[in-house]
């Protein structure tokens, strides 16, 4: 069946305004997921002190294990319903997005039962101490009723902008970020809730955002879904997993970073002036300071999703090498503006969280310079991994995405301190970002090569059918 590049926008407008109109409300929509736990860290950190930030450090592998379930099916299914729309086969995009739509609730609720059940034996691995337990599953409950929610949200919110609305995908975000801002404090400081008031104002925002989603599946621009489209497949589900394997990965890596820094932090900050409880803090300030960073890389990583997907899928390589490159070229400018800020103000970007003493705010500064040195190389690795899901190369992309995350940086933060102590946790960050880039420019370098041969294939059989 032959593409339909001359009617769908993808196919033909200019890159760069392709890339900006599907890129800036992707990047506000993570921006305001992001949103949910910097609002609750700073009004836990104002109403409630730093045992509440370090119990929402804590708590925090919860959202990302739930948010590797809603990339594993939404980037997985966009990915797939962008490739087969650039190949004109519309059908198989309609089952695709019955059978996606099927996996967020069904993983959704699954998720949300098997954290309530096993909710202490969790925190407890995720680096729970005796003094922040407590404030950690007050959160946790709340919070994990929410977890379908968000995996719906953030699936339909994929698929929207795959399917060309990326204004809509983004409103899905905003909706209950706003929501969230809005009842955070009052459940804080007017109804003196505490972290359970933070995780109440989440899930309510986060139900809102749920049913304006929701109502996007009558609003397929693309398709017209039908009910013999909406089931469960094995296969279905396969193949949607495998586009999605990398991303959700990433997020699942971002998992494992987070307990083996937290239990690295709290051990080796028992033996150091610092104490158990200051290091895990200022670990939870500084991961999701550099997620606001991360915000804007994986919106232009999104936002450039759909324009690869389609025009690879319609086999026009130039335009998804343009793609490519452009969406680096916004990454590197955004990334400088972070290592500058992240390098030079920390210590202002640390105090919006809250007040401390000054042991606490001494090493928070120095865990951000140092942890975040390499920051600047981060988003080429992201970006590269999502482009490898979009052209249907799973494995490529899985391989990038665990490079940064599990090969190098989990070894590092367990053996460095070995050496240095405390430190070493710290300098682990920008040495596995540094090797993680090596690998990332080795892998596009050869798939782009790669492309340029299937491009000139292509005109030498145009030319000889002539």
């Amino acid at each position: 069946m032959q593409s339909d590049t001359k009617e769908n926008p993808l196919g033909f407008r200019s890159i760069p305004s392709l890339l900006k109109s599907f890129a800036i409300p992707s990047i506000i929509a993570m921006l305001v997921s992001s949103l949910y736990n910097i609002v609750d860290q700073i009004f836990i950190g104002q109403g409630v002190g730093y045992l509440g930030n370090a119990a929402t450090n804590v708590s925090y592998p919860l959202t990302t294990i739930c948010l590797a379930i809603a990339l594993l099916i939404g980037i997985g299914s966009a990915s797939r319903f962008s490739l087969h729309l650039g190949a004109g086969e519309k059908d198989i995009a309609e089952k695709v997005v019955g059978n996606g739509i099927c996996m967020m609730f069904t993983f959704g609720i699954l998720y949300a039962v098997l954290v309530e059940i096993f909710m202490s034996p969790l925190l407890t691995a995720f680096g729970a101490t005796p003094d922040v337990m407590p404030y950690a599953e007050t959160y946790s409950r709340i919070v994990a009723l929410g977890m379908p929610f968000l995996i719906v949200t953030n699936g339909m919110s994929n698929l929207a902008r795959a399917d060309g609305s990326p204004k809509y995908s983004m409103t899905c975000m905003l909706i209950g970020a706003v929501i969230n801002t809005i009842l955070d404090p009052v459940f804080i400081f007017i109804f003196h809730l505490g972290v359970a008031g933070a995780a109440w104002a989440t899930i309510i925002g986060q139900f809102f955002s749920f049913i304006f989603a929701l109502m996007y599946i009558r609003k397929f621009k693309n398709i017209t879904l039908k009910k013999k489209d909406i089931g469960l497949s094995a296969k279905e589900c396969i193949q949607t997993a495998s586009l999605g394997m990398s991303n959700s990965l990433n997020q699942v890596a971002i998992t494992f970073v987070q307990i083996v820094l937290n239990n690295s932090l709290t051990y080796y900050g028992a033996m150091s002036v610092y104490g158990k409880e200051i290091p895990l803090a200022a670990c939870g300030i500084v991961m999701k300071t550099n997620a606001i960073l991360l915000a804007f890389i994986i919106g232009i990583s999104q936002g450039s999703q759909p324009i690869i997907g389609f025009n690879y899928g319609a086999r026009q390589y130039d335009r998804v090498r343009k793609t490519y490159k452009l969406a680096i070229a916004a990454n590197l400018v955004i990334s400088a503006i972070g290592f500058i800020l992240f390098q030079f103000f920390p210590y202002q970007i640390i105090s919006l969280f809250g007040t401390g003493e000054a042991a606490y705010f001494e090493f928070a500064v120095r865990f951000m310079r140092i942890f975040l040195f390499m920051v600047i190389f981060n988003g080429i690795q992201l970006i590269s991994s999502n482009f490898f899901a979009a052209i249907g190369k799973p494995v490529k992309g899985l391989l990038l995405s665990m490079t940064r995350q599990v090969i190098f940086l989990i070894p590092l933060v367990l053996i460095l301190p070995l050496f240095f102590g405390l430190d070493g946790i710290l300098f682990a960050g920008p040495a596995a970002d540094g090797i993680a880039f090596i690998v990332t420019i080795c892998l596009i370098a050869g798939e782009i090569k790669k492309m340029k041969q299937m491009e000139t294939e292509q005109r030498l059989l145009k030319q000889a059918a002539k």
